[in-house]
């Protein structure tokens, strides 16, 4: 029996500072070894927000004892190992220099094949840990930093076929916990709040719910709940505040995906018509349930990562470096940080003033 590769993914792109091991069981479904992740929450509570030098100078401070604590977890040797796969971006710059300096550095010192990964495309890839599945598929990826429907073809193969115009969902979150005085990452806690308030209390604006197709908008929603926050002063109306805007993001995400699917089956009309979704946000349970019916309505198959692996994580990292290495998709030592790098390098920019959908 041949030897199954070990890749070790490395991940620095935000505020996380992670690093797992991954290799395959003998009918080559991925298994994960280790998956370490060290997380900032307390750093950048106090700023309301991740402070970009902060959280690099933590990065600096762990990685070393992080990859070496995915390494001995792993029940592995170092010198086992195939190859070394880093996030190279999106992110924060000063952020994703240390993981990919870090992975470079490793892979040179080891004599071992180096593979940049876009952050974008370990959630994108993410639920082939936890599940058997086949290109081509529909993917919502909605985290801190993106919210888009993407046509996953293959590896490395994707079409955009929506994507936010100015907030990502997961920030969206975030912000209007905020003004409802939830220390950061707030975001997880609006669906707590959520479960004590009336949701139809407020009606709340749902920006280009009737135009622009799949693309998606939350900067007004975020607005108005500015508005309406700076007149509550009962706990209840902070509760009748939440529920709303979690119902307003399920009305705007059903309808929209709606459209995804009409998309999507233009475009491949599958044999089999699956549905992912990653990133963040895609571990609130309520999301989950309104998706998941109307994947059950429109004969999809609804398929999310488990809640461990919504979040930045390393292992997700590591499966896109085994996926290349069995491709001997390797790449060059002077391989650049990309703090922006879009799935579709083909798609639009669609962001700020002005745009026009």
């Amino acid at each position: 029996m041949s030897k199954k590769p070990l890749i070790l993914g490395i991940e620095s792109s935000c505020d996380e500072t992670a690093a797992s091991l991954i290799t395959e069981n003998p009918n080559g479904k991925p298994v994960i070894l280790s998956n370490i992740i060290s997380s900032q929450i307390d750093i950048h509570k106090e700023f309301g927000g991740v402070v970009p030098e902060l959280a690099a100078r933590s990065h600096i401070e762990k990685i070393d004892w992080i990859v070496n604590k995915a390494i001995d977890t792993s029940g592995r040797k170092i010198d086992e190992i195939d190859a070394i796969a880093s996030t190279a971006g999106p992110g924060l710059i000063v952020c994703l220099s240390v993981g990919l300096s870090f992975g470079k550095a490793l892979a040179t010192s080891l004599n071992k094949p180096f593979i940049a990964v876009n952050h974008l495309e370990g959630h994108a890839l993410s639920p082939k840990i936890d599940s058997d599945l086949d290109y081509p598929y529909l993917l919502l990826l909605i985290s801190g930093g993106h919210s888009q429907f993407l046509n996953v073809k293959n590896l490395g193969n994707y079409k955009r076929l929506g994507t936010t115009i100015d907030d990502a969902l997961g920030e969206a979150f975030d912000k209007t916990a905020k003004l409802l005085g939830i220390e950061f990452p707030g975001g997880p806690q609006i669906e707590i709040l959520a479960k004590k308030g009336d949701p139809h209390k407020y009606d709340l604006p749902k920006p280009i719910f009737n135009k622009g197709g799949c693309n998606l908008s939350f900067a007004g929603l975020k607005t108005a709940v500015l508005k309406i926050s700076k007149n509550i002063d009962k706990e209840q109306d902070k509760f009748d505040l939440a529920a709303s805007f979690q119902r307003t993001i399920e009305e705007i995400l059903l309808k929209k995906t709606k459209i995804a699917f009409n998309e999507f089956e233009k475009q491949t009309n599958p044999k089999k018509k699956v549905f992912v979704i990653a990133g963040g946000v895609a571990a609130n349970k309520n999301i989950r349930f309104t998706l998941e019916n109307l994947c059950e309505q429109e004969n999809y198959q609804s398929i999310f990562p488990s809640k461990e692996l919504c979040g930045d994580n390393a292992a997700m990292i590591a499966l896109v470096g085994l996926e290349k290495y069995k491709l001997k998709k390797f790449d060059k030592l002077d391989h650049p940080t990309i703090p922006r790098w879009p799935l579709d390098k083909n798609a639009i920019f669609l962001k700020g003033a002005g745009v026009k959908l």
